[in-house]
């Protein structure tokens, strides 16, 4: 039934009854009677295919119609694939959200635009607190300033109901390069569970006199002390 649907989307051959219809090809375009394009499909053995009807005259190709159709499936199939899907992350504050609050929602609303998903934060107004609506509104707008480096406003606060919300787009589609911070901060890391694994390694080479040596006590003091200054220095830094 799809497939039915799909071959009756466009007129081929006899179908096409205007009086003159343009012609496109791979050498340009040109313009004749319906009757003679007809006639032109027929010697070449291929149909005629209208492929743009509001066109004045209608524009056609002369082309198989079973391969028009594959190459119109093949590219439908292409461009639903270049699509990225976004989904649109909520973030719900209160009127009165404290700057904890904020700052952690802050970080995740940071990550799902880098991710290439769209933002709908909103404050919830209970009860009495929609007397603080004003309060509400500063905040989203506030948001949506400490986001401007990573996204867009695409709707500006709007009072629907009990909620006032905001929707911030990404300005960039898809997932993010990670900051040149961030990978430096990833590597120290690395580094530090790695001379980690080693403090152990040396540990249970103390107590257990058949595995291999590799620095002893000192070596493995040395090692601890570094692992504990690199996790601290990126406890600093975040």
């Amino acid at each position: 039934m799809k497939n039915d649907k799909k071959q009756n989307q466009y007129r081929v051959n006899e179908q096409i009854r205007v009086r003159e219809v343009r012609i496109v090809g791979d050498g340009g375009s040109t313009v004749v009677p319906t009757r003679q394009a007809l006639d032109m499909a027929r010697q070449q053995g291929v149909d005629l295919v209208e492929i743009s009807p509001n066109a004045q005259p209608p524009v056609c190709r002369l082309i198989d119609y079973s391969k028009f159709l594959y190459q119109q499936k093949k590219k439908a199939k292409e461009m639903k694939a270049r699509q990225v899907k976004i989904e649109v992350k909520e973030i719900r504050f209160g009127p009165q959200t404290g700057d904890n609050d904020y700052a952690f929602k802050l970080k995740h609303a940071k990550e799902f635009l880098e991710e290439g998903n769209k933002v709908r934060a909103y404050v919830f107004f209970k009860g009495r607190s929609i007397l603080f609506k004003e309060q509400g509104e500063v905040l989203l707008l506030r948001f949506a300033n400490d986001l401007e480096e990573y996204g867009k406003v695409e709707q500006l606060p709007q009072l629907e109901g009990k909620k006032m919300a905001i929707f911030i787009a990404p300005k960039k589609a898809g997932v993010a390069k990670k900051s040149q911070q961030k990978m430096d901060r990833e590597r120290r890391e690395a580094e530090a569970r790695e001379l980690a694994k080693q403090a152990k390694e040396n540990l249970q080479q103390e107590t257990d006199p058949e595995m291999p040596a590799n620095g002893g006590l000192l070596a493995n003091a040395k090692i601890s002390a570094d692992a504990l200054k690199k996790l601290t220095e990126n406890k600093e830094e975040q």
